[in-house]
């Protein structure tokens, strides 16, 4: 079957930040008055709340743990606006979006709440680049689970075997889009995981304007 749809990661796949986020995420700290906050930390909280509206969750869980009194919503507000401010579209990324929707149905499917996910997707004015655009905040499950998966291709009107998927994690990307049945194929570059052979194809985040679209008119 050839291919009819492709889904892609958000960040670090389509978008990254001009500045590191263990950066951004101690100056959010640091504004809202809040203790310092490590980017570990913040990641494990993050993976325990990717169906919420908003990150408030994620950081009442890490002020929790140092027994401080400051305001979640206060410092997800403070990360929110940091973070967003930063992000970039990867050069050439928009243009290979607008190509690949004359042939493909093309959609987003990004882990992370509501609120801070579509503030990013506003910021690059990405609304009209997908025939689809799903924030994990918004559904029963966050990637790597195959609900996350299935959302998109209902969306989409594909079936898994004729989709694919671009991500840069391979535990939330490659492997989650392969056990869905889906085609993954990884992102490479700074930042990134290492090689997964369960991907189809690996192409470097700057490559993949180029090399894209080629790899999927030869499938």
């Amino acid at each position: 079957m050839s291919v009819s749809a492709v889904g892609f990661d958000l960040d670090y796949t389509l978008a990254v930040p001009t500045r590191d986020r263990e950066t951004i995420l101690s100056e959010a700290a640091a504004a809202a008055g809040a203790p310092p906050l490590t980017r570990e930390a913040y990641l494990r909280a993050h993976q325990e709340n990717l169906t919420r509206e908003t990150r408030a969750p994620i950081f009442e869980t890490l002020l929790d743990e140092h027994g401080s009194p400051v305001d979640p919503e206060r410092v997800a507000t403070a990360y929110r606006e940091r973070i967003t401010d930063a992000v970039v579209p990867v050069e050439g990324v928009e243009a290979m979006l607008a190509g690949l929707r004359t042939t493909y149905r093309v959609g987003l499917l990004t882990n992370g709440p509501v609120v801070a996910q579509e503030a990013k997707i506003d910021k690059l004015g990405w609304r009209d680049h997908f025939d689809t655009a799903l924030v994990t905040g918004a559904l029963p499950a966050g990637k790597p689970d195959g609900r996350a998966f299935e959302a998109l291709l209902d969306d989409l009107g594909t079936a898994p075997d004729e989709t694919v998927y671009v991500g840069d994690s391979v535990h939330h990307d490659i492997a989650g889009a392969h056990d869905a049945g889906l085609l993954p194929v990884q992102v490479l570059g700074d930042g990134c995981d290492d090689p997964d052979p369960r991907a189809i194809a690996h192409i470097h985040r700057d490559d993949l304007p180029a090399e894209l679209p080629k790899l999927l008119a030869d499938l």
